[in-house]
């Protein structure tokens, strides 16, 4: 869940720059957006990774498990 909070507050603090960058027409606003967005797509993916990673972990103790009788 700290992953997911992370995320959201790098949304919430990017709002400003939308503001000033849509509605106000400040190109420099847009430039600190396009590279928030990037860091933002850079945490999602280690946090897909750390999902995928996860997923697989628990498949191979599954397997691992002897038959339950």
């Amino acid at each position: 869940m700290e992953k997911i909070n992370e995320l959201k507050n790098m949304l919430d603090a990017m709002g400003k720059d939308m503001e000033k960058f849509y509605t106000k027409g400040q190109n420099s606003a847009g430039t600190r957006l396009r590279k928030a967005l990037n860091e933002l797509r850079k945490k999602a993916q280690d946090a897909r990774n750390e999902i995928q990673a996860i997923r697989q972990q628990r498949k191979s103790e599954k397997t691992d498990a002897p038959p339950v009788q």
